[in-house]
């Protein structure tokens, strides 16, 4: 059976806060995004604002290094000059860095950790949608562990090993644990049991541009 597309969305990116800093300095500009505000503009007209746009308009020289899904809340990091946009490009590249994740996921998640192996694909059928494909995916890789256990949900720490496009949320809804709240991939009670996307990105720790210092930049999950 084809993949329904995902229905248009009215983007109303949230304006309070407009912009929070975690952490600046000559190479690295730290973010909490919010969720429902784009990492990047969008190609349909009113989807201009975005983390991008709110950072460059105080901090010009900001560059882009990675994105985070619009629904997902949390840390995210922008270099402040081109050396350091390579170098952590190349972290990013090479996985030499590690995030962490929080997310609400319906129903009671067997067992108190494991890994999720599954690669993963673009829906051809429903793009921007992505599913397990197991001949043609890229490697997809992201561990779990049980945090909290609810009456109809459980909560996660998670921690992808890979950084493909929706990967949590895929990995999560096939093995029969979609995320709460999630338009594209979850249904029914689950979609309907929060009224944002459960997943938010806690913790970055990523190598200094300048000295490899370790640092490591959290905000605590919202919900």
């Amino acid at each position: 059976m084809m993949s329904a597309p995902p229905a248009p969305f009215e983007y109303r990116p949230p304006a309070e806060p407009w912009l929070t800093v975690l952490h600046c300095d000559n190479d690295l500009l730290v973010l909490d995004k919010q969720s429902g505000l784009l990492s990047v503009a969008g190609k349909p007209e009113g989807h201009e604002d975005c983390l991008e746009a709110r950072a460059r308009a105080r901090y010009p020289q900001a560059r882009l290094v990675h994105r985070l899904d619009r629904e997902t809340s949390g840390v995210m990091v922008m270099a402040m000059n081109a050396n350091a946009q390579r170098h952590l490009g190349l972290q990013f590249e090479r996985r030499t860095l590690s995030k962490s994740y929080v997310a609400r996921v319906w129903g009671h998640v067997e067992g108190e950790c494991g890994r999720i192996d599954l690669p993963l694909a673009t829906d051809a059928a429903a793009r921007p949608k992505q599913k397990v494909d197991v001949e043609n995916g890229r490697a997809a890789i992201t561990e779990w562990r049980v945090i909290a256990r609810e009456e109809n949900a459980t909560r996660l720490l998670l921690h992808p090993l890979t950084g493909r496009s929706h990967q949590i949320r895929v990995h999560l809804m096939s093995i029969g644990h979609p995320i709460l709240g999630d338009t594209f991939y979850a249904m029914g009670d689950a979609r309907a049991a929060a009224a944002r996307l459960q997943l938010h990105a806690e913790t970055l720790t990523l190598r200094h541009p300048t000295g490899g210092r370790h640092c490591s930049f959290t905000q605590p999950c919202p919900f």
